[in-house]
């Protein structure tokens, strides 16, 4: 589904990632470790487009020069660790059109269907993480770039959010995700790969 070719970065005077060849598939989740530095948000930046770089990415066949920005992003999703918040209340992050998918969502990751009046300032931090996932799961993109999305989360609505996560990748997306959480591989069935040097290998703990 998604296709990653001679990925790289640069500041100036070195090159801090890559080259970065990857392929994610539908299906079956892909988790990326790695030590704190080596590069792993910043691959996750730079395949939804987000920072400087090069190198071929494509989905579908369709690579991502032939596409605006915007377009792509939506098709190739980012969910920060810390994900922003712009605005005073939960819903008014939500466009009208995506109201109804954010409802049934919602009582899935153990809100009630009032946390869409919610004040943003309110949110503690797991609140927060969970609901940032809601906003990209109503975009149902093909891929979910995943900036470790149960940091900060007690075991029950981590389950919670991997439950909707493999269910997303049964349905046909992909997703790359970062974590430090050694099971979490194991819950959801993925693929391990390790970033170290801003080299991609197989495997990782």
């Amino acid at each position: 589904m998604l296709t990653v070719r001679n990925l790289t970065r640069q500041v100036p005077g070195r090159q801090i990632l890559g080259p970065i060849d990857l392929d994610l598939e539908p299906g079956r989740p892909v988790i990326l470790g790695g030590p704190s530095g080596a590069g792993k948000s910043l691959l996750l930046r730079a395949i939804a487009d987000l920072d400087p770089n090069e190198g071929e990415v494509s989905l579908g066949g369709a690579s991502r020069r032939s596409v605006s920005a915007p377009e792509w992003r939506r098709k190739v999703t980012y969910l920060a660790a810390e994900p922003g918040w712009w605005a005073k209340r939960v819903g008014d992050h939500f466009a009208a059109a995506h109201l109804d998918a954010a409802g049934k969502l919602l009582p899935r990751l153990g809100f009630g269907l009032e946390t869409i009046d919610w004040p943003v300032g309110g949110l503690s931090t797991g609140e927060r993480q969970r609901l940032a996932l809601v906003r990209l799961l109503v975009l149902a993109p093909a891929v979910m770039l995943l900036d470790e999305p149960t940091s900060a989360l007690d075991e029950e609505n981590r389950l919670r959010v991997e439950e909707l996560i493999g269910e997303r990748c049964a349905a046909g997306a992909a997703a790359l995700i970062v974590s430090h959480d050694g099971e979490q591989a194991v819950r959801l069935g993925a693929r391990r790969l390790n970033l170290q040097g801003g080299i991609i290998q197989e495997g990782g703990h």
